[in-house]
């Protein structure tokens, strides 16, 4: 299949690239470079190929760059990454999240009507939530975002489904919990500078590559720091390629969630990180983030049922690719 990615140079879209390169598809990858970086896709086409995967540099804000891409490449599918993805910077640059994030995927959508392609991939996010209202959170829970990055991604999730009743696109809504880890061998993963993510960033405090601060705020939870649920990277684009396999066969237009099901706090995160790493690193208090919640974790039976997907990773997994990719990497990609 060939598979158009947009934002498949960033931290989720190339670890979903390479798992779609490893099993035989064509990849063309759409990124801005804003928060990508050049250096996976060099990467990726140097170890997997680079007869299998093309890159364009664009915005998807440029309408007319979108569409003729869409029609010059024709994909068969699209998997939609591209996007700002900063809570605490959503609540400072609303005005940033709804044009990129809203306008660009909207841009997009036009783009795949134009060129015929009406099969789609989104990754979503669980900030469409909100506040728990009971747990696990499964996908009929109610979406009341507490922040603009979440309510740009449930702007986004209601265009899709309208598109796929009046224009018949076939779509998986997948909304994250939060992603950590790198690839097994640690040959791509987060390069963030500085990271928003936390097991990312306890690591690289237990290495020695930058301080590590507490920036959450003060919650209801055993230990007063929010409880999240911590899915692996590469399992995560695995039910983003599985879907593909089955859109427009064995279902239509469907969200799930993806979590492990279970929710740890962040100084447990920590915890873990010291006893994988060995290290006792020190903890720091850095400015908390706004629009944050105290506590959420998946209910991922859908996925596992009309997907066959389960989470393989553990944390301690999850844990060592990432000791892996920044040993490798300290400072991340270069450019």
């Amino acid at each position: 299949m060939k598979v158009l990615v947009t934002g498949g140079a960033g931290y989720v879209g190339s670890h979903a690239v390479k798992l779609l390169l490893e099993q035989g598809n064509e990849v063309v990858v759409v990124d801005n470079l804003y928060r990508g970086y050049k250096q996976a896709i060099e990467t990726l086409q140097e170890k997997l190929g680079k007869d299998k995967l093309k890159f364009y540099k664009a915005d998807l804000k440029n309408y007319s760059e979108i569409e003729k891409i869409l029609v010059d490449e024709k994909p068969e599918a699209v998997m939609h990454f591209a996007a700002l993805c900063l809570v605490n910077e959503s609540m400072e640059k609303p005005e940033e999240y709804f044009e990129n994030n809203v306008v660009g995927s909207l841009n997009l959508f036009k783009a795949m009507l134009v060129a015929e392609v009406k099969k789609l991939v989104f990754s979503s996010t669980c900030a469409v939530y909100g506040e728990s209202q009971y747990l696990p959170v499964d996908e009929k829970h109610p979406t009341m975002p507490s922040n603009p990055y979440g309510e740009s991604k449930l702007l986004t999730e209601k265009m899709i489904a309208w598109l796929g009743k009046l224009h018949g696109f076939s779509y998986a809504i997948f909304r994250y919990f939060n992603v950590a880890g790198a690839a097994d061998e640690g040959l791509i993963g987060d390069s963030k500078k500085p990271s928003q993510l936390l097991m990312q960033n306890a690591v690289r405090g237990a290495l020695g590559i930058e301080e590590f601060k507490l920036t959450c705020p003060k919650v209801a939870t055993n230990d007063g720091t929010p409880v999240r649920d911590y899915i692996n990277v590469v399992d995560l684009v695995t039910a983003h390629v599985m879907a593909l396999g089955k859109l427009g066969k064995e279902f239509s237009a469907e969200v799930f969630n993806l979590g492990t099901g279970k929710g740890n706090s962040v100084m447990e995160i920590v915890e873990e990180v010291k006893k994988q790493t060995g290290v006792d690193f020190p903890i720091a208090q850095g400015e908390a983030r706004k629009g944050e919640y105290a506590e959420i974790y998946a209910n991922n039976s859908k996925a596992k049922e009309l997907l066959g997907w389960d989470p393989k990773r553990n944390l301690d997994e999850s844990v060592d690719s990432l000791v892996k990719w920044y040993k490798k990497h300290p400072n991340g990609w270069e450019y």
